[in-house]
């Protein structure tokens, strides 16, 4: 049985081999991936957290499960949010073959894959990646878009701004054109690109102040009372998913359709259709949306490439 840290992660996942492992494994589509399980639980202060599991396998190759917690109550604590474990077997006679550090391969999973979508559905031409959130994935997230795209200036904004400024210097450092914002709303205004990766519950980007033209990625909100975005800014936009059955019950997408002013038909096509060659973006003016909730798929995937290296 193998261990691989954090580190090893790091180290077998570069941002341009990773989101390719992803265009072919979303390309193949022979991955088996359930709707992930999500588990809540009352904690004694009062308090909620949530479990969730989330297997996946490709049938003879290779098993996988990657559990999760996610305790809001953390951020007061100055604690992670969230913390992950991935098990992976072997698809021939089921041994125990590995463990991987979950929250690594989350990190560059998530923001692989959304740098994908945007490979398929940013403009060719966008100049401004705006990044909403200073959580544990921001940073990620900025550096996989950043290798699919060639932008001259990424904002991040935070709730605070102590933190903003820390991941733009860590940015810079990383060799991006990295700044803090200090307003939300400016930074969607001068934004080609947002990708948003905050626990929010209550929408914090309006459609009203969205470019015409511009990519919106939503990570952040997994459950139905999580939403990061209004509803005109899915409402007004060509919607795209990771996977159908879990993005729908995400807030950003759950409650524009309990209001009736989405409809599940009305998502144009997931990862797996664009891989397979889906026109996704049709012209320069149009919004586009890219939902992600997050898929065990990914995760197999990029364990495997972990584990085989």
């Amino acid at each position: 049985m193998q261990l691989f840290d954090h580190a090893d992660i790091d180290a077998r996942l570069d941002w341009a081999g990773l989101i390719e492992e992803l265009r072919a494994n979303f390309a193949a589509a022979r991955t088996v991936a359930p709707v992930r399980q999500v588990l809540e639980i009352d904690l004694p202060n009062g308090d909620k957290a949530s479990l969730l599991i989330m297997p996946a396998w490709e049938g003879g190759r290779a098993i996988g499960v990657k559990v999760v917690t996610f305790f809001p109550g953390n951020t007061a604590r100055g604690k992670p949010t969230i913390s992950a474990g991935m098990l992976m077997f072997d698809g021939a006679d089921g041994q125990f073959t590995a463990a991987l550090d979950g929250d690594a391969l989350t990190a560059r999973r998530t923001a692989a894959a959304s740098a994908l979508a945007a490979d398929y559905l940013a403009r060719k031409d966008v100049q401004t990646l705006f990044v909403v959130g200073t959580g544990q994935l921001a940073l990620s997230v900025a550096q996989a878009h950043a290798s699919v795209r060639a932008y001259t200036r990424v904002l991040i904004w935070g709730r605070s701004g102590e933190k903003a400024r820390s991941l733009a210097a860590a940015l810079v450092g990383r060799g991006l054109p990295a700044e803090n914002c200090e307003d939300i709303e400016s930074g969607c205004r001068l934004a080609d690109v947002i990708s948003s990766v905050t626990a929010s519950t209550m929408p914090i980007i309006r459609g009203g102040w969205l470019r015409e033209g511009s990519h919106l990625d939503l990570i952040g909100a997994f459950k139905a009372d999580m939403r990061e975005s209004d509803t005109a800014a899915i409402s007004g936009a060509r919607v795209f998913v990771d996977g159908r059955a879990g993005a729908i019950l995400a807030g950003d997408l759950a409650q524009p359709i309990a209001e009736g002013a989405f409809l599940a038909e009305d998502i144009v096509a997931d990862l797996s259709e664009l891989a397979q060659g889906h026109p996704g973006r049709l012209n320069e003016i149009s919004r586009t949306v890219f939902k992600s909730a997050g898929l065990s798929q990914e995760d197999l995937a990029a364990a495997m490439k972990v584990v085989r290296r």
